[in-house]
């Protein structure tokens, strides 16, 4: 299979590197303005120095691809899903916001479509709801499911106890818009840093407000089945205040391109992260009994063919790399495929799902 990337940052190339060992992918063509992207060792990958913005030359990229996946800025996925479509090139992204992804689903349902279009992959969204609708999913009727991501430092020392290890427009953009949850059965609207909460894991205490995007499209799949359903991200304690602060007393929210250009500028890059994630499920099974069930794991970086990779890049590579496969297998059907419509059997059994999300056992 020819997979075109769509962005060489630290994600894409990320993607890049672990579709080496992947029999599934034939060639990489790794897609960016800039020449200065190392490549070294990557056999597979070549750069294509194209803007995206640029429809023709995009277009020609598209139809000598069998698919697409976009680790752009979630603002370009809109021009690229669009191109994919009118190409029949079937298209995966990362993007949490809500806005692309409906327009994603709206290009995937026009007639004669039959490229398969996956937005929302990698980690949260991504791989939190591949979890959490499979634990939903395994009981007869569900109380809660609650979802919960932490891309973290390993240690900080500033107020906001916080180092950026991902895209910061994507940041700033899940802190900054409302979200989705399912209260006693009905789709809700959540407020963008509300419902704090405090989760204790192995001994360390972190807080957990409502972001956007992490619910994915699950409160359509799980309304009327399941009674809560709501996603937050996870922080060490404290963080969650300043940002408030920042976005909403002091009114940058609406200014979001602002408080991007603030946290490059100002906001160290850590190499040294770890990635929480959290899911816990109740509810009833077949015979009545009420049961809980939870899947829970630390994630950190790794060195994978000569590059060092942190624990935000792994997770979420590998993540896409798993639908990757699945969609390679012909398990992915045409048309808008729904994160929560893989199985979590079939997630670990792929390459990358099984090596990074696997050898946790489902408390149940």
């Amino acid at each position: 299979m020819k997979i075109a990337i769509i962005g060489a940052g630290k994600v894409g190339t990320t993607i890049a590197t672990l579709l080496e060992s992947c029999k599934f992918c034939k060639s990489v063509a790794l897609v960016d303005t800039r020449t200065d992207i190392d490549l070294k060792g990557l056999r597979k990958s070549k750069l294509a120095r194209i803007d995206v913005t640029k429809h023709a030359q995009l277009d020609k990229l598209v139809r000598g691809v069998d698919t697409v996946v976009s680790a752009a800025p979630y603002f370009l996925n809109k021009g690229i899903a669009e191109v994919c479509a009118k190409a029949g090139v079937s298209y995966f992204d990362l993007t949490e916001d809500v806005v692309t992804t409906n327009f994603v689903r709206k290009l995937a349902a026009k007639k004669g479509n039959k490229a398969t279009f996956m937005p929302q992959c990698g980690l949260a969204p991504g791989a939190i709801n591949i979890v959490g609708g499979s634990l939903a999913a395994s009981l007869s009727s569900v109380r809660h499911c609650r979802m919960r991501v932490g891309a973290l430092p390993d240690n900080a020392s500033n107020q906001m106890k916080y180092y950026l290890s991902w895209s910061t427009a994507g940041l700033i953009n899940e802190y900054c818009k409302v979200g989705d949850a399912l209260y006693d059965g009905i789709p809700v609207t959540t407020m963008p840093l509300d419902g704090m909460e405090r989760i204790t894991i192995d001994g360390t205490e972190y807080e957990a407000f409502n972001t956007s995007g992490g619910v994915a499209t699950m409160c359509e799949t799980f309304a009327g089945k399941v009674q809560d359903l709501n996603y937050k991200t996870m922080r060490y304690p404290g963080h969650r205040d300043l940002m408030k602060f920042l976005l909403f007393d002091l009114n940058l929210a609406p200014r979001q391109e602002l408080v991007t250009q603030i946290f490059d500028q100002e906001v160290p890059l850590t190499e040294s992260d770890v990635v929480i994630f959290y899911v816990s499920v109740v509810g009833n099974e077949q015979d009545g009994r009420l049961k809980q069930r939870s899947f829970i794991k630390k994630m950190y970086g790794d060195t994978i063919a000569g590059y060092k990779l942190n624990a935000i890049q792994l997770t979420t590579a590998a993540g896409v790399c798993a639908v990757l496969e699945l969609f390679a297998k012909g398990k992915l059907g045409p048309g808008f495929v729904k994160q929560e419509s893989v199985t979590l059997k079939d997630f670990l059994s792929t390459r990358w799902g099984g090596k990074v999300y696997g050898g946790v056992k489902v408390n149940s």
